[in-house]
């Protein structure tokens, strides 16, 4: 949906409509042309000229341009209303003056992850068979992570919030914590679709995974997991976001449900997986903000295999509980981290100007100072136990940390933490970083 074609509709030329009307002459005079001004008077659109159409459809775009021709009124938005809102699809889909994408673009950028960066390659096929597909090749070669994948995106006409892909990927990444290598080779599906304030995904995946060891000095308990599994899953995800800002929000909220089954389309792995991510952020007084943050999640098993520890969750670092080293708390065996089937994480952050306001209104409106504490736990648990005995589990041996630092904004791309971290509530096996922590990515606790 990308930037198409030229549109250049000839009635609609600026905020008033005129025609030129020739007063009756007088015999030897030559009357001036007056302008009338069309309002309040009913207007009927008989023709929409588009220019510059190459490879893209003419049905594609009647979609976006159907409303115009019902109109009977171009003047008066309160009376009629749908002219406007095909303009207004109109700017967002089809601006004017451009035309039609290249065939075949290229890009080189870089991109920060969860403490991570990557350099990323990508050619792109946009508007490939003329109704807003988009085919896309990617390389991607990173600290911890490199990956390669093809996929294929379908918009629906006239609902381009509606949409299809499918793809095909590799990707080989290495997890120090738990000394472990993985390399996955699979293909997906999504649907994309939205009901009434929420985004809907749908998806099914299927993975050949292959597991590791990173060194040579990886635990019994990694080398016992070591080997080939092939992963069939479903999944679901619905999104709830208010947020004027997805980075370094100052307003709004966001509620995010995941779940995903696997074993039920086949495959060695068997178990539905359930996590969750609230946030809610409010504006104060002297600009600043206060936000609050809670995840979870819970793995369940399914049948008599245990779960992989390529499917458990993992807590700590500077972009969840900070103070604690990346991924290292919970379940380890010889100092390899191992994950757990159940974790909570909490954080409360206040979020606040420079101290004197060092370039305002300009850089300076990039970077916060920033308080947090943050509080969690991450382990396994005895499904035979019942609810209560898990909430138990999950209350006790809490981990938390508290401290204050600087955020940078890198656009609405990704944010930069350079915080003082004191943890608390540290357990047996936890590794800390207590003092100075630096984090960078996308998703923050």
């Amino acid at each position: 949906q990308q930037t198409l074609h030229s549109l250049d509709p000839m009635p609609m030329q600026g905020p008033e409509l005129g025609v030129q009307a020739d007063d009756i002459e007088a015999p030897g005079v030559q009357q001036e042309p007056k302008q009338e001004v069309l309002e309040n008077k009913d207007v009927v659109v008989q023709q929409v000229h588009i220019d510059g159409l190459g490879r893209t459809k003419e049905d594609l775009l009647t979609y976006e341009i159907a409303e115009v021709f019902r109109a009977k009124n171009l003047i008066d938005p309160d009376r009629d209303c749908c002219v406007s809102a095909s303009s207004e699809r109109l700017r967002k889909l089809l601006p004017w003056n451009v035309t039609e994408l290249r065939r075949l673009t290229g890009s080189y950028n870089t991109m920060v992850g969860n403490n991570e960066g990557s350099m990323v390659l990508g050619l792109k096929l946009p508007n490939a068979l003329g109704r807003a597909e988009k085919m896309t090749f990617q390389f991607s070669y990173g600290t911890k992570e490199t990956s390669y994948g093809l996929s294929f995106f379908k918009p629906q006409p006239g609902h381009f919030e509606r949409n299809f892909s499918i793809n095909a990927y590799k990707v080989t990444g290495q997890f120090p914590w738990s000394s472990l290598r993985e390399t996955d080779r699979g293909i997906s599906t999504e649907i994309s679709f939205p009901v009434w304030k929420t985004n809907q995904t749908l998806k099914w995946e299927g993975v050949w995974r292959e597991l590791g060891c990173l060194a040579n000095t990886a635990s019994f308990a990694v080398r016992e997991e070591s080997g080939h599994s092939l992963k069939s899953s479903l999944s679901h995800a619905m999104v709830i976001d208010t947020r004027n800002s997805s980075i370094l929000p100052k307003k709004g909220g966001l509620l995010k449900i995941h779940q995903e089954l696997a074993g039920f389309t086949g495959g060695d792995a068997c178990f539905l997986k359930e996590d969750f991510e609230i946030q809610l952020n409010k504006k104060l007084f002297w600009d600043s903000v206060l936000s609050a943050s809670l995840w979870g999640g819970l793995l369940l098993p399914l049948g008599d295999e245990k779960t992989s520890i390529a499917d458990r969750f993992y807590l700590g670092g500077p972009t969840s509980i900070r103070g604690f080293s990346m991924y290292s708390m919970g379940p380890q065996s010889d100092g390899d981290y191992l994950g757990g089937e159940a974790y909570w994480a909490g954080g409360l952050h206040l979020y606040t100007p420079l101290p004197f306001r060092p370039g305002r209104g300009g850089f300076g409106e990039l970077f916060r100072t920033h308080f947090f504490l943050n509080a969690g736990n991450l382990c396994n648990l005895n499904y035979g136990e019942g609810p209560q005995a898990h909430l138990k589990k999950l209350a006790e041996c809490l981990r938390w940390s508290y401290g204050l630092g600087i955020v940078l904004r890198l656009g609405n791309i990704a944010r930069l933490e350079l915080n003082y971290c004191i943890p608390m509530g540290v357990q047996s096996g936890d590794r800390i970083c207590d003092g100075v922590q630096f984090g960078a990515g996308i998703r923050f606790l």
